[in-house]
């Protein structure tokens, strides 16, 4: 069913007709009217409104007021969606108006034509059904029309209303006329205020002023309101169109040209290249300021010759800017327990990275918006720095891209070079970032504490902005001279020692230590990734060799003794290397490599302990040292001589290592009573400390005690117990401090075979990172002073009988002599 609804539309219909207001007498109008609600607009006496009728309870009314040939009511309801309207719903103030016309549309369908009267006021509805009756009052205007003042009004309405329709060009012509032959002033306000494009609330707010000043000022406003309205909405057509006039003059002009090169043979592949980039750059999803720089940059190409030098630098500029992943992300797979089973797949052991890898993928599944860490895997060469970036990536389902920082001396590797220079090219972050065709890659940074400086620069400082999660939103390489978003991506930097690397540099880096392995993790590598890639490599099958547990075991104990497992590869190589040459001269026999066989082809042993040989005489002790490579043994040989008392120390030593001999030489003849020495042995005896692998130099506090155990056990006869190595920082008075690198240490001792090691007391909480295996087969002795030291290296207590704990500890103090007085 229609509701009854005002035919036409708003503004742009034709200005309803207006009949003279007051065909009606006021003693005319019945004092109780039938009510008819209208929807979504107000009828104003006066005017002529055709109506479409569906309601069941104005069909009743609009047949009884046709046969009684009665007036009715119309009045405004104050929403629109209402069908049963009550007296609430509906505005106070009214038309009375009488039937002109009345189609019948269909069964439940009328049209009807209406005429407007005079205005009414409801008093209070009277009945509900079959149709809506009010007690009603009739309303006249208070202000007589011969007024002066209303006749000003009268005339600025119409001139206002000329100015209205002639900013209208859809309203027909004869509107301005219907205006002008207006006399009334209320018939006149009447008539604008139904056809102006205002509100349904202030169209009734004009009904119901009675007051005719009040009312055609009202008027006034609103029409004024519409002149501004239509006048702000014609400027801005007006300017949309002189732009689209502007832009299709310039393609048509365009058009024109290239017709007439084409027609002149003079079409060169240069124009269909522009063409081609600027297709490129707009689906390149290009930030507002950048595509600013582009469009300004494609402008300026399209004016150079293709032949200036000049075209080829703004060409590949801005082949570069299409090329970048301004937008593209690929989509990270946040499945944690997937994560998980492909780092343990790809890498045995390495805990701390996998534990903080999956920390990572955890907090992105929760927080969309965060930033990537910069992780920097700091470890000895092979333990498989490099090759985790590709593990992460995969686990991760981002594009992996490697940058190798080792040598790289010039800053413009990493900003670029300025457009101004022949060859210029972005730096090695942007071409990355265009290889990775992504936003949000894994960017491996190998090598990071290879870096150099010249006269060209510090690359490292460089690198500062780059891994700064405050700062890579907006990286500025010198060659695009835009700001690119380095922050979605993973960087993993990796470093076989963190002093080279500057402090400003490492404190942007979240720090991952990575250690050597032990003998278990290392056959456990080579049987799950080495030996199985050896094979492929080699072109062999598992039906061709069998490589057991002991061979692996020779080869990690004997041929092999290093933090990674880059030469336990090597090795098994060879052995692949020796059954291919044996399968490819036609032996097709399955080859078991045991330990024996592994001999038969790599030959001699490489390594074996020596501890035991080393420290068969006194004066020879057993250290450990921290190297780039992981750790190692290192053995601090002492011998005497006839002399004067002087001390030569050899072996490439750096100042701190031979204070520590000092402090240790100085500590012994403090103690030398306690320890059963000759209090003056430095009288016709010099000493001479001797470190070998002398071409290696060497430095640090950690030899400290282990200088002092080879003094005191040549000075004393006792040899160093051959299964034990020490390390710790000994002070003139004779305290253990602690000292760095334990994890490592440690993990050379039992590499070396070695069962007992002697650390500093406070170096206890270290023990924590060292591999369980390699803790289960070491017994470790720690040491809060020297005394203990000696009595735990040494094979019997280099202390005479008798001695107290507290002549251990401290010193002896020399008594002053006696002053002697003439």
């Amino acid at each position: 069913m229609s509701d009854d609804k005002k035919k036409g539309s708003g503004a742009a219909a034709m200005p309803a007709a207006m009949a003279p207001p007051g065909m009606i007498n006021k003693e005319d109008i019945p004092q109780v009217l039938p009510i008819l609600p209208l929807r979504n607009s107000v009828f104003f006496p006066g005017g002529v409104l055709p109506l479409a009728v569906g309601r069941q309870k104005t069909i009743a009314l609009i047949k009884d007021a046709v046969r009684d040939d009665q007036v009715i009511g119309v009045v405004t309801q104050r929403r629109a969606e209402e069908e049963d309207p009550g007296a609430s719903d509906l505005y106070t103030m009214g038309t009375v108006a009488r039937i002109v016309k009345l189609l019948k549309m269909g069964e439940d369908n009328y049209s009807l034509v209406v005429q407007g009267l005079a205005r009414f006021r409801v008093m209070d509805l009277v009945q509900e059904a079959p149709y809506l009756k009010a007690r009603v009052e009739a309303v006249e205007d208070r202000t007589s029309a011969e007024n002066v003042e209303v006749e000003a009004l009268g005339i600025n309405l119409k001139k206002l209303a000329r100015e209205v329709i002639e900013l209208m060009p859809e309203l027909p012509a004869a509107a301005t006329e219907l205006v002008e032959s207006i006399t009334h002033p209320g018939h006149l306000a009447d008539l604008i205020a139904a056809n102006v494009d205002v509100p349904i609330e202030e169209k009734q707010a004009v009904l119901e002023t009675v007051d005719l000043k009040a009312r055609m000022k009202l008027v006034l406003e609103l029409l004024n309101r519409k002149r501004e309205i239509l006048k702000l909405s014609n400027k801005i057509d007006s300017a949309v169109k002189g732009e689209m006039s502007k832009t299709q003059r310039e393609y048509y002009l365009r058009q024109q040209l290239k017709a007439i090169k084409e027609e002149l043979g003079e079409m060169g592949e240069e124009e269909e290249e522009l063409d081609e980039l600027q297709e490129r750059l707009k689906k390149a999803g290009l930030p507002p300021e950048v595509e600013k720089v582009a469009n300004k940059e494609l402008n300026r190409l399209k004016t150079i010759p293709a032949a200036s030098s000049e075209y080829t630098v703004a060409r590949t500029y801005l082949d570069w800017i299409a090329d970048l992943p301004w937008a593209k992300l690929s989509e990270d797979n946040l499945d944690i327990e997937n994560a998980r089973q492909t780092l343990d797949k790809d890498h045995y052991g390495i805990k701390k990275v996998k534990k903080r890898i999956l920390e990572y993928l955890a907090v992105r599944k929760l927080k969309n918006d965060m930033r990537g860490p910069i992780l920097c895997l700091v470890g000895p060469p092979g333990v498989g720095k490099t090759s985790l970036g590709q593990s992460i990536a995969r686990a991760v389902g981002r594009k992996f891209v490697r940058l190798s920082l080792g040598g790289v001396r010039d800053e413009a590797e990493i900003r670029g070079h300025r457009r101004t220079y022949v060859g210029a090219l972005p730096g090695r972050f942007i071409q990355s970032m265009k290889k990775a065709g992504t936003k949000n890659p894994v960017m491996m940074l190998d090598e990071i504490d290879k870096l150099g400086a010249d006269f060209r620069g510090d690359p490292s400082a460089a690198l500062l902005e780059v891994l700064d999660p405050e700062q890579n939103n907006t990286f500025s390489d010198h060659y695009l001279d835009v700001a690119f978003d380095l922050s979605k991506v993973l960087f993993i930097a990796t470093a076989n020692q963190l002093d080279p690397i500057p402090g400003p540099l490492r404190d942007r880096m979240e720090i991952i230590e990575l250690s050597g392995y032990t003998f278990e993790e290392k056959q456990s590598i080579a049987r799950i990734h080495l030996v199985p890639k050896q094979l492929k490599e080699h072109g062999l099958t598992p039906d061709h060799i069998t490589i057991t547990d002991e061979a692996l075991l020779t080869l990690t104990t004997a041929y092999t003794r290093e933090a990674g497992v880059r030469n336990l590869e090597r090795r098994i190589a060879d052995i692949c290397r020796a059954v291919a040459v044996e399968v490819a001269g036609g032996k097709t026999d399955k080859q078991n490599i045991d330990g024996n066989r592994v001999k038969e082809i790599l030959g001699p042993e490489m390594f074996y302990s020596e501890v035991a040989e080393r420290t068969e005489v006194p004066g020879v002790s057993t250290g450990l040292a921290w190297t780039a490579a992981g750790g190692d043994l290192l053995f601090i040989e002492a011998t005497k001589m006839a002399g004067k008392g002087g001390m030569t120390l050899t072996g490439q030593l750096g100042d701190v290592m031979k204070e520590s001999a000092t402090a240790a030489l100085s500590y012994l003849r403090s103690k030398a009573e306690v320890l059963g020495i000759n209090p003056n042995f430095l009288e016709k005896t010099d000493l001479h400390l001797h470190f070998p692998a002398g071409s290696i130099p060497k430095d640090g506090p950690s030899a400290g005690v282990t200088i002092l155990t080879a003094l005191t056990s040549l000075l004393t006869g006792i040899r160093v117990r051959g299964d034990t190595a020490m390390t710790g920082e000994a002070t003139l008075r004779g305290l253990v401090l602690p000292v760095g690198g334990i994890k490592e240490k440690v993990l050379a001792a039992h590499r070396a075979g070695i069962k007992r090691v002697i650390l500093p007391e406070r170096c206890r909480k270290d023990l924590q990172d060292v591999p369980e295996q390699a803790r289960n087969e070491i017994e470790f002795i720690f040491a809060t002073r020297m005394d203990e030291v000696l009595e735990a290296a040494l094979e019997t207590s280099p202390f005479k009988p008798g001695v107290t704990e507290g002549e251990k500890s401290v010193p002896p103090q020399t008594e002053p002599a006696p002053e002697v007085r003439a």
